[in-house]
């Protein structure tokens, strides 16, 4: 097993924790945050959006199982790429859609990720890669959220379940089985 970590920003990381956590290959997500200038920031402070943090999910993959480039395209397909820090119509920086390489080769390949998604959506894309900094692991009531309680949250429940429709008819191979 060939075990890599990889960080992305997509909106809100309880809908981008579980479609990771739905791909075969990925051993673990975490939600949190990354790319602000406080230290150690908590849910309340990243959400006033004036840390400038952005809430992302780690994602530690079995790269012989699912690559980078598929996760790329995953995260392209499965989030609005093409809007800056837009959620329920609101911009919000805490929201912006980036990606955190963890190595050159990842930026590399971030860099045309990004070129292949505007291509096959035909649209400019505002995602940022932005440096790796500081990783801060979200509140624990955060963590695993769509498992434990998503379905009784009203925001997961209009957003969520046509995002991992739209994962397992774009990606069957990649999708774990339900």
């Amino acid at each position: 097993m060939k075990q890599e970590s990889a960080i992305f920003a997509g909106g809100c990381f309880w809908c981008t924790e579980a479609i990771f956590q739905s791909i075969d290959g990925v051993i673990s997500v975490e939600s949190g945050y990354i790319g602000g200038h406080v230290v150690a920031p908590t849910y309340d402070q990243v959400y006033s959006d004036t840390t400038g943090h952005a809430e992302a999910v780690r994602i530690v993959f079995d790269a012989d199982t699912v690559s980078y480039d598929d996760l790329l395209d995953i995260h392209f397909a499965t989030h609005d790429a093409t809007q800056p820090n837009i959620k329920d119509g609101v911009e919000r920086s805490r929201y912006r859609s980036a990606l955190f390489p963890t190595s050159a080769a990842q930026r590399l390949a971030a860099e045309q990720g990004i070129t292949r998604a505007a291509e096959e959506l035909g649209l400019p894309l505002v995602t940022q890669l932005e440096p790796l900094s500081e990783w801060y692991p979200a509140e624990d009531y955060h963590q695993n959220f769509w498992e434990k309680e998503g379905q009784e949250n009203a925001f997961c429940m209009m957003n969520i379940p046509a995002k991992l429709q739209k994962l397992r008819k774009k990606f069957p191979k990649q999708a774990k089985e339900t």
